[in-house]
């Protein structure tokens, strides 16, 4: 039997990584709860009927399909089986799938319990999701996301709250990141600007791609979806456009002066960047730069309004987090009318890129602060009394299990990188007291148990 493995595009975490995990969540979940965020939850997986078509051709092939328990090819002849399309096969085998995302769950949520909950309703989730993807570095297929979303409120303050949120996360990381911005109304009025309305999603999906293949590759693809090539040349400009954010939003109105649509996202990204940007500093009220950037399409076909997307500057990876307004979603489940908007934070690139650039407070990848050497059976019941003393104190402490040689215990110590190390023989017993070494000075210390606690605190 060979060595086991896991599959592709997915990880283990052991301890340390836990550790850094753990505080990436807590971080997020800090802001989150700041700006009046509440905690749901939601299944691993859905029923396949509410997870297909809500994310696009592409996405729908990215979806984990759960085969159905039992016998599944009941009914069906061996004929039948071997000349039913695959997809066809999967629609009658699969009725339940991994949730590809947590927004789509969560506007089911919404629906489902709607008589239960308070308009506007403001949620977070942390939880994993999953995509038939092909791994590669930054894209794995079992990852974690944090999500925000506000539903039942029309009002763009809720997108002037997520930039600040975007914001405030990656500042406390200590990331530089830059927030881009678009409007998909925008993007509409440019497919009629340019007479190819009925093309927009041909259009985003290939302009979203712009930064990843490039220009040629982009207008090729435009192509093969069947743009004319005097629409492609009337794009080039406008996806090309530089500027502050101002003078791109001046020529954008200008361009898409008979476009009722266009305009309404001109207004729209006019007021979420000018109320951002009210503040007498560089980038407003933000701390990281937030940039109109008019070839960002976010590929999801849901979205209606504001979209966002956020770059780390110092890491060479795709997006860390990405969102934008959704007024249509949870129509597809029977309850028409209700805006929402929303982001969500990719924990496993955020992840990756404090490793890359060291970010991790030392406190937050250290364990145990605290271990009493075991130096036999009369020692260490004098140590138990005290460990619990440190414990009640809030100091991480263990007492080592096993009467073994000290230099098994002490390079314990050092691979687990425990700062303190108590020492209490024979001496210390008769003096009420305990030897703190202090693993990375090697100073020791006679001290009491109250000293020994103040000392680490």
């Amino acid at each position: 039997m060979g060595k086991p493995s896991i599959p592709k595009g997915t990880r283990d975490f052991g301890a340390l990584e836990m550790s850094k995990r753990n505080y990436i969540f807590n971080t997020i979940r800090r802001v989150f709860e700041l700006y009046g965020f509440r905690q749901i939850e939601t299944p691993a997986m859905e029923n396949l009927s509410m997870l297909m078509g809500k994310y696009g051709e592409e996405g729908d092939k990215l979806l984990f399909k759960i085969l159905n328990s039992g016998d599944f090819l009941h009914g069906m002849t061996a004929d039948e089986v071997a000349n039913t399309s695959t997809q066809k096969l999967a629609a009658r085998f699969c009725e339940k799938g991994l949730r590809y995302d947590l927004t789509v769950p969560f506007a089911r949520y919404v629906v489902q319990h709607r008589e239960e909950l308070q308009l506007p309703f403001k949620r977070y989730q942390i939880q994993p999701v999953w995509r038939a993807d092909r791994p590669q570095k930054g894209r794995y297929r079992e990852f974690y996301q944090c999500d925000v979303d506000v539903v039942g409120s029309d009002s763009l303050l809720n997108e002037v709250d997520l930039m600040q949120i975007a914001d405030k996360v990656f500042t406390d990381f200590g990331v530089r990141v830059q927030i881009k911005i678009n409007n998909r109304k925008i993007l509409s009025g440019i497919a009629e600007a340019i007479g190819e309305a009925d093309r927009i999603v041909d259009i985003t999906v290939a302009i979203d791609k712009l930064d990843k293949i490039g220009l040629e590759a982009v207008n090729e693809e435009l192509r093969q979806d069947g743009l004319s090539e005097e629409a492609i040349a009337k794009l080039q400009p406008i996806i090309q456009l530089e500027g502050s954010n101002a003078e791109k939003l001046n020529t954008i109105a200008e361009v898409l002066k008979d476009s009722e649509t266009g305009q309404a996202g001109v207004e729209e990204m006019r007021f979420i960047l000018g109320t951002i940007g009210a503040l007498d500093t560089p980038n407003g009220s933000l701390n990281n730069e937030l940039q109109l950037d008019l070839t960002l399409a976010r590929g999801l076909n849901y979205y209606t309004g504001a979209i966002f997307e956020v770059k780390a500057l110092d890491v060479q990876i795709g997006s860390i987090t990405g969102g934008g307004r959704y007024d249509n979603l949870t129509g597809i489940f029977g309850m028409p009318g209700l805006s929402g908007v929303g982001i969500s934070f990719g924990a496993d690139r955020i992840y990756d890129v404090l490793n890359q650039l060291d970010l991790y407070p030392k406190e937050t990848v250290t364990g145990t602060k605290l271990l009493f050497i075991n130096f036999g059976a009369q020692e260490t019941a004098y140590c138990l009394p005290i460990a619990q003393e440190c414990r009640k104190a809030g100091i991480a402490t263990e007492v080592y299990a096993d009467n073994a040689k000290m230099k098994k215990q002490m390079s314990y110590a050092n691979a687990l990188n425990i700062p303190f190390v108590a020492l209490c023989g024979e001496n210390e017993m008769k003096e009420g007291k305990v030897t703190l070494k202090n693993m990375n000075t090697g100073e020791q210390t006679l001290v009491t148990p109250e000293e020994l606690i103040a000392t680490i605190r």
